[in-house]
């Protein structure tokens, strides 16, 4: 993905969480920069966590422990990014209507990119 690409994501996500702090009680960001930089917390910490514990444990696992790990890392962003408050009902809530509009707007995890990338072409 290029770098358009990645800036196109992050304002998806951004506004995506906007609609979210909209929707959920308890989870709160303060504007559109708040929401930019707390998609991009998000990013990096799942690309973290999958690097070190693999796929099943990350945001984009789609059990349980992904779920609480998403609500984890939403939880713990409000410490890093100004202009969100969050508690820790808010961020579990959060995470499940992030994970339900994942279900029907589903983005492609660096993790699917590397399996069908440019390693890939024949």
């Amino acid at each position: 993905m290029h770098l358009l690409g990645h800036l196109v994501r992050f304002i998806v996500s951004a506004l995506m969480l906007l609609v979210v702090s909209w929707v959920v009680p308890g989870f709160s960001v303060g504007g559109f920069w708040s929401a930019f930089f707390l998609a991009l917390v998000i990013a990096i910490a799942a690309w973290v966590i999958e690097g070190i514990f693999g796929r099943k444990i990350t945001p984009f696992g789609r059990g349980i422990v992904g779920f609480l790990t998403s609500a984890l890392i939403i939880w713990l962003a409000q410490f890093i990014v100004g202009g969100v408050t969050t508690s820790i009902i808010g961020a579990i809530l959060a995470a499940l209507v992030i994970g339900i509009i994942d279900l029907f707007i589903p983005v492609k995890t660096p993790f699917e990119r590397g399996a069908s990338g440019r390693g890939n072409a024949k």
